[in-house]
């Protein structure tokens, strides 16, 4: 086996997750006030409003075709009647119209971070390098989709780099299986793992946080001062509430 291959396909891998795993640990611990996003969006709202959907659409519905494609092995698929053909055509297709929203946000983005005053006075230079890396990232990856699963007749990435990363994940490497892998995908391979090893020290913590449980809680109910705000005529809406009578609150 080749030094190189073992280098790049297992000590690197694990390299990256431990620093990703550690990283997060650290972060959390010695950063709390920094866990956060850096949201800018008092600056500047026409271009986030535009460019943040789509690239937050665009990148759950990448991560969805990830998780389907590398985890989930061909026969479990073909068991519950999704050929070869069906899962190229899905993958053909949604693969690269999440190719293209991703892609088109993060561009819009990009430029309103480097051209809004404010908002590039607010990017660390951490995230900078992060927003470097997730543009390689996606471009590698849909330069291989178009290339191999649209030109080529598709490539057969469910015998190669998918069940390299579960070899990674069950913890029995085979870095062989990388070998002969196209370029393109090695690169979007080896950019993905580069930015997992990022990730802890960007904003991009802020997936770890996000506000699952505003699906869960009660609602809020919000009263009204109006009724003894003095010299304020009551507003038009829900029945207020009166205020309490003072002796009926004193003890006997």
């Amino acid at each position: 086996m080749n030094p190189l291959d073992i280098l790049a396909w297992v000590a690197y891998p694990y390299a990256a997750a431990a620093v990703f795993i550690v990283g997060h640990i650290w972060r959390y611990r010695y950063d709390k006030f920094g866990w956060t996003t850096r949201s800018s969006e008092l600056y500047e709202k026409p271009l986030l409003r535009w460019g943040s959907p789509m690239f937050h659409f665009g990148i759950l519905m990448v991560i969805v075709g990830h998780v389907v494609g590398l985890l989930i092995p061909r026969e479990w698929l073909y068991a519950i009647g999704i050929d070869e053909h069906i899962y190229h055509i899905g993958a053909t297709v949604l693969g690269t119209a999440a190719a293209v929203l991703t892609l088109a946000g993060l561009a819009i983005l990009i430029y309103r971070r480097r051209t809004v005053g404010p908002v590039f006075l607010a990017t660390t230079v951490m995230d900078k390098i992060m927003y470097v890396v997730l543009g390689a990232t996606l471009l590698f990856g849909t330069i291989a989709t178009i290339q191999f699963q649209i030109f080529e007749g598709g490539y057969q990435y469910r015998t190669t780099v998918s069940p390299w990363v579960r070899s990674l994940l069950g913890f029995q490497p085979q870095p062989e299986l990388m070998a002969t892998v196209p370029l393109w995908f090695q690169l979007h391979v080896l950019t993905a793992t580069l930015l997992f090893a990022l990730w802890p020290f960007t904003r991009l913590v802020h997936v770890f946080s996000a506000p699952v449980g505003y699906l869960f809680r009660p609602y809020l109910v919000y009263r009204s001062r109006d009724a003894v705000a003095p010299g304020r005529t009551p507003r038009r809406g829900w029945e207020g509430i009166e205020a309490p009578d003072p002796k009926r609150l004193t003890r006997p």
